[in-house]
């Protein structure tokens, strides 16, 4: 079988009926909604059809699903912003939560896929599958991506064995964990990666296969929850290099930031006055997370900065959008550090 098909047997005689899942499709954009440019053109406009549109284009998930669709956005993600994150996340929430919903899947640009979908793990509070699907060609592209991107994303949204495993992203026929998957190359169909873990499953043509889950709390394991969350505080990401500049930091604090991610070189290591300015930033109460520039592995408390010194948080190993992301959820709940560094080792 190709999806699950969630049974409702109605006995008329010798006729049984199969009740097909109701999923829906929150669009809120992207490259998978683009078009303009042309088969072989590269230039584009992204969010310009609509999610009635995305859905007639790929008639064969009317075949395997009750579809219905909104339209949360429709914007390039490079756009997203909290104020679609909170609607999002809500509309998410309340649909899984109602029953309405047995699972959704979200048209989403792949700039920022990855923030979103961490986002939605921190904070929905179901186990019914969720899953964001984007495309790297637009709709009028040669051999455009989206159409079975979209297809196989619904069929990951029914599968049974789908559930409790927080959100997820599909992808070039892989599927992968939000917390651990990342855009690794501009244009490439194969751009989505999951570095530290690797991919939790496939998808080809709707066969669903799963090989690993996801560890960390998500989902209705969380210790957040989006119902309690009305707004999202300032956090900045600041980004290492050789020779840097303590000005970024200060500008940062200085314009109400109550987080910061730093991007360190190595293993979380910032350039000395770098450093001195993040000291000057702990002591004026912004919660300071070490992560690491390089985009895989841990950064690890205790190595050449001492954090307990210098009142720093570090970042397991979430690159720094994810970083920032799970700190922005984290202080509009607390300011308590403990707690905050718990939930980085934990989520």
């Amino acid at each position: 079988m190709r999806a699950l098909k969630f049974l409702a047997i109605v006995l008329f005689g010798a006729t049984i009926a199969w009740a097909k899942p109701t999923i829906y499709i929150l669009a809120t954009g992207g490259t998978i909604a683009g078009g303009g440019a042309g088969e072989l053109g590269t230039n584009y406009t992204s969010g310009t059809v609509t999610v009635d549109k995305l859905i007639a284009a790929v008639p064969e998930i009317n075949k395997i699903a009750t579809i219905k669709g909104e339209q949360i956005s429709n914007i390039g993600s490079q756009e997203m912003n909290n104020e679609v994150w909170l609607k999002l996340a809500k509309r998410a929430n309340e649909l899984l939560k109602s029953g309405k919903a047995d699972g959704i899947v979200i048209t989403h640009g792949t700039d920022t896929m990855e923030e979103t979908a961490y986002f939605l793990d921190l904070v929905v509070k179901s186990d019914k599958p969720i899953v964001l699907v984007g495309a790297m060609r637009n709709s009028d592209s040669l051999s455009a991506d989206g159409p079975l991107n979209l297809f196989n994303a619904v069929n990951v949204a029914m599968s049974k064995d789908s559930v409790g495993k927080g959100v997820m992203v599909v992808m070039n026929d892989e599927i992968h964990a939000a917390r651990e998957v990342t855009k690794t190359n501009t244009t490439s169909v194969d751009t989505f990666k999951s570095p530290n873990t690797g991919k939790i499953g496939t998808v080809f043509y709707g066969k669903v296969k799963f090989y690993m889950a996801p560890t960390r709390k998500h989902t209705k394991n969380s210790a957040f929850d989006i119902a309690k969350i009305e707004s999202l505080p300032r956090v900045d990401i600041i980004y290492n290099h050789s020779n840097d500049v303590p000005d970024f930091v200060n500008t940062a604090v200085a314009n109400g930031a109550k987080g910061i991610i730093n991007a360190g070189m190595g293993n979380g290591n910032p350039y000395p006055s770098v450093l001195e300015a993040l000291s000057e930033a702990v002591k004026k109460g912004v919660i300071v997370v070490r992560d690491s520039r390089v985009g895989s592995g841990e950064t690890t408390a205790g190595g050449e900065v001492d954090d307990s010194k210098y009142g720093f948080l570090t970042s397991d190993n979430l690159n720094a959008q994810k970083a920032r992301v799970l700190l922005m959820v984290a202080l509009a709940t607390t300011n308590d550090k403990d707690k905050i560094q718990k939930y980085f080792l934990t989520h």
